[in-house]
């Protein structure tokens, strides 16, 4: 009873088509040789499918994966609480955090009106809106008693806006 090499060979369909950079005599698949065919005869075993795809992670998830790690580092005290900041394509929004009581002390945006009457920004805000920002909450944050904050820059690269919005903060009486 001799057993062919055909009949012990597995059919392989990818859905990926080679341009002949492949040798078919050094493909395997768990030590079982593959034959790569564009037509699919008759297979003596089933076809095992092959679903090939990149792990492809957005902007947004590598900032949370950054932020999350930050956060492991930097909490909020009653003493020293936290300075977030979020930045989106439109807005810029900074917070001052108890994360012991779960409070927000103070918080500036660039849609409150003080700031958004003041500079007329359609294509998101600039680095001078940004340093007003900071000035903003700089202000209020002395006006509650909070001179020192631990300053959590969201996942962002220290850079820019951020940058501009933590230079004004400390100009204006915070200290980091």
């Amino acid at each position: 009873m001799a057993i062919t090499a055909t009949a012990m060979t597995m059919t392989v369909t990818t859905g990926l088509q080679f341009a002949g950079s492949l040798n078919h005599k050094q493909t395997s698949f768990l030590g079982v040789p593959l034959r790569l065919s564009m037509s699919n005869p008759q297979p003596s075993l089933p076809s095992v499918f092959l679903n090939v795809q990149a792990k492809a992670r957005t902007r947004t998830e590598d900032r949370e994966a950054r932020h999350s790690r930050i956060r492991k580092k930097i909490e909020g005290t009653p003493d020293r609480p936290r300075l977030c900041v979020f930045r989106s394509n439109k807005h810029l929004y900074v917070q001052v955090i108890d994360d012991s009581k779960m409070h927000t002390l103070a918080s500036a945006s660039t849609m409150q009106k003080p700031i958004c009457e003041e500079f007329n920004y359609t294509s998101g805000p600039t680095i001078e809106v940004a340093k007003k920002v900071g000035e903003f909450i700089a202000k209020s944050c002395l006006e509650k008693g909070i001179t020192k904050v631990a300053f959590d820059r969201g996942g962002y690269p220290y850079h820019g806006r951020v940058q501009a919005l933590a230079d004004s903060a400390r100009e204006h009486g915070l200290q980091f």
